[in-house]
């Protein structure tokens, strides 16, 4: 730990131990010396996480620096020291001005449970892939009984499988690895649903409307409550927050020709989530749909078009990320409905809708203005005249 001033030099250097008694004398340390502006931490999501909490609730500002500058540790050196100095020049000099995550709400929760789901996920997969490669090999005999089945009967009946016979014997072997491949799949698909269990408790309650939005579910709504953390006041704006999502337009410019690609950069996941977002609006959206077409009318590409939907996305999402509201109460609609004699399915084909998206909509399970007014006034029209 290192300790400058406003104009940079340096007053004091110590090191500590990194453990909770470490991290108490390192705030001693650092406030002995006058007061604290702001602190520079590498690594504020790994081995610096809990620093950067202990220093938070003793209300020291924290801020993220990045690794030391390779060319200057090149000629000045490499030692601890000498990286806490460049740490806190960071700072001073404006280089290290992005907030860290919080890592103390729900969304620290997300992003655990996230870690294990997907660790039990890439293991389902191998193990189903195992059994399919040994059924590959396996005698004519077993592969005539399972060869048929699909996947999740084939590990049912795996899984209720009782092989008998000697353990020099390879059909009896290869049905037994296939049994406990099939066992652990079961197990690893319970402990996925559980995940799933959980990470839709904590959306209900911390972000209830933003799976709400189409195309948008648990998975993509999680990834995208990880990637801005628990504080979401970090991000500034929508700009910013499509910069960090991967989805901010990037000049490509040559000569004559003005052109926009793919920003290449961001939290990759949270680029992969609003890819998904993408693909099923514009197979099951018809808003999106026709907002293909006409682009591709005007001689966009595929990709193109894309890049411009996944933007529009990241605004929606950011908008209820960072001002979640209720949705309102539509019990009105329901009940024009009924009196003019509409039945839910026929107003959902008027409005090119799901059934189950207009009845939400009509309980206030869901905020979707636009649709609200659109409906509203189609009802309205559809009232006899007097």
């Amino acid at each position: 730990m290192a300790v400058i001033n406003e104009h940079g030099k340096p007053i004091a250097d110590r090191e500590f131990l990194a453990v909770g008694s470490g991290y108490r004398k390192i705030v001693e340390f650092i406030t002995s010396h006058g007061v604290v502006m702001a602190v520079g931490v590498e690594g504020t999501g790994s081995y610096g996480a809990e620093l950067s909490r202990t220093l938070r609730s003793a209300g020291i500002n924290v801020l993220e620096v990045n690794r030391p500058n390779r060319a200057e540790r090149r000629l000045r050196g490499k030692s601890d020291p000498l990286d806490a100095y460049q740490a806190a020049q960071a700072v001073i000099a404006g280089r290290g001005t992005s907030v860290p995550k919080a890592k103390d709400g729900p969304v620290e929760c997300l992003r655990v449970l996230r870690a294990g789901r997907s660790s039990a996920v890439k293991a389902h997969t191998a193990a189903v892939n195992q059994i399919k490669g040994l059924l590959v090999s396996a005698p004519d005999s077993l592969r005539a009984k399972y060869r048929g089945l699909r996947t999740p009967g084939l590990i049912t009946t795996l899984a209720r499988a009782r092989p008998s016979g000697h353990i020099a014997d390879p059909e009896y072997v290869c049905l037994l690895t296939m049994k406990s491949l099939a066992l652990r799949c079961q197990a690893l698909a319970s402990e996925i649903a559980d995940a799933d269990t959980a990470l839709r408790e904590i959306l209900d309650t911390y972000a209830p409307l933003l799976c709400d939005l189409p195309g948008v579910g648990t998975e993509v709504a999680s990834q995208m409550l990880v990637t801005v953390g628990d504080n979401p006041e970090r991000v500034g704006n929508e700009a910013q927050f499509a910069a960090l999502v991967g989805v901010a337009p990037v000049p490509a410019s040559s000569g004559k020709t003005t052109r926009h690609r793919l920003s290449r950069g961001g939290d990759r996941d949270a680029n992969r989530a609003l890819h998904q977002v993408v693909l099923v609006r514009m197979s099951t959206c018809p808003r999106t749909r026709a907002y293909v077409s006409k682009r591709t009318a005007n001689g966009k590409s595929k990709r193109e078009i894309m890049r411009c939907l996944k933007r529009y996305v990241a605004r929606e999402i950011y908008r209820q990320i960072t001002n979640p509201k209720p949705a309102p109460n539509n019990a009105d609609l329901r009940q024009k409905r009924n009196q003019i004699g509409i039945t839910l399915g026929n107003a959902a084909a008027q409005l090119g809708q799901w059934p189950s998206a207009i009845s939400r909509l009509e309980r206030g399970l869901i905020r979707n203005d636009e649709l609200a007014r659109t409906y509203r006034q189609w009802l309205s029209e559809q009232q006899p005249k007097a």
